[in-house]
Formats: structure tokens, C-alpha cells, sequence
């Protein structure tokens, strides 16, 4: 079995299907997937992120379906083809557990990843807002397929917190770079914000050198 493939529960009798919970009856997400089937949900996903459609589901469904006490994953399994239209087959307990674990750590390895590259220096204050740009394009359109209602001035408030908390990480990680706010060549000691500044200005020069040497 694959890392794509479901891994459904015996299917039990029709005699013994419980009666589906009041909750489970008034889940609206995943409406706008009626019809869709799970391979073509799948290969969107994975061209452009790191998970599976039932990892995407199940992660969902965990935060949706999450009580004081834990998450009801058997209330998941047993009921995830009337949750989740492309989700054909019933999950046993263990089988959520391991698509919400492997959500986890995908999301845990992608976020290091990410953050690496923003404060490693691989990328120009640019280039680091297209990447933001197109993450929260696919992010956000997960979310409107999930049936979440985006007001326009809530989106352009959320990407104007993002590119701000972005910035204050390359100035952060400017400063790091420079032996804790230490000059490594002079021994000057500077703010953050002045290593941000000084990063800043380096790559405007940059700039200016590769537009003279194309005209």
C-alpha cells in the first residue's frame, strides 16, 4: 500500500451501520467537492504541497471534530465517505491516527524548510513575497474548497501580517548572521533593524550593478 492510498476499515454489513450523528449530518465542509473523486483531489494536492488528499481531509476533520477530551477519531472513520465526498471508503481509528500523524510531520519538516530559506539568505526580499504569495494562494484556496467564506478585506489584512512577519524574520536572521548583533570584521554592535537596513541596501546595490552591466 502506498503513501496515497487510503487505508479504509473492513467494511462492516449494512445491518450494522450505526445511525449517522446529528453533527456528521450538519457537516458542510468539502460541499463544493460533491462529485470529485479522490485521485483527481490527490494529484492537485501533491503538485503543489506535501500532503495527501486524505491527510488533507483527516487534518480537517481532526480540527473540526476535536473536544475537550481529544479528537473523535473513531466518529471520523466510521462516518468519513458521509464527511468528505471523495473519501469512499470507512477508516478505523488507527488509520486517522496515522494520516493526522503524518499531516504533522509534514507540516513540521515544510515549516523548517521554508524557514530556512528565509533566513538563510538564499532568497532576495522579492523573491521571499512571490514565495509567500503563491503559499497563501494554495492555502487559500484549500480553504475556500473546504467551504471557508474569504472576505476580501480579511485577505488583504492576513497577507499584509504574513509579508510583515516575514520581513521581521529576515531582519532577525540578518542580525544572527552577524555573530549576535557583533560586526565580525569591525566589532560594532547594531540593532536588528540596522542589519536589516544595511541587508536591505546591499541588495538594492546589487541591483543597480546588474542594471548597469545590461545597459
Amino acid at each position: 500500500m502506498t503513501e496515497d492510498s487510503p487505508s479504509p476499515a473492513t467494511p462492516a454489513d449494512a445491518g450494522d451501520e450505526a445511525e449517522i450523528p446529528e453533527d456528521v449530518r450538519r457537516y458542510e465542509r468539502f460541499t463544493k467537492m460533491d462529485g470529485a473523486r479522490y485521485e483527481r483531489a490527490n494529484d492537485f494536492l501533491r503538485e503543489r504541497t506535501y500532503i495527501t488528499a486524505r491527510e488533507w481531509a483527516i487534518a480537517r476533520l481532526c480540527a473540526d471534530f476535536r473536544t475537550e477530551t481529544g479528537v473523535e477519531m473513531t466518529k471520523i472513520g466510521e462516518h468519513l465517505p458521509e464527511l468528505v465526498p471523495f473519501m469512499t471508503d470507512t477508516y478505523t481509528p488507527q488509520a486517522v491516527n496515522q494520516a493526522r500523524a503524518a499531516f504533522e510531520e509534514k507540516v513540521r519538516k515544510a515549516g523548517a524548510t521554508f524557514l530556512y530559506g528565509a533566513m538563510c539568505d538564499f532568497f532576495t526580499a522579492e523573491e521571499l513575497d512571490d514565495v509567500m504569495y503563491e503559499a497563501t494562494e494554495v492555502a487559500k484556496f484549500l480553504l475556500e474548497v473546504e467551504g471557508v467564506d474569504l472576505a476580501v478585506g480579511e485577505e488583504l489584512d492576513s497577507e499584509e501580517r504574513i509579508s510583515s512577519t516575514m520581513r521581521e524574520v529576515r531582519a532577525q536572521s540578518a542580525a544572527l548572521r552577524h555573530d549576535d548583533l557583533t560586526c565580525p570584521h569591525c566589532g560594532e554592535e547594531f540593532a536588528a533593524s540596522d542589519a536589516a537596513d544595511d541587508h536591505t541596501a546591499n541588495e538594492a546595490d546589487d541591483g543597480d550593478d546588474e542594471q548597469a552591466d545590461t545597459e
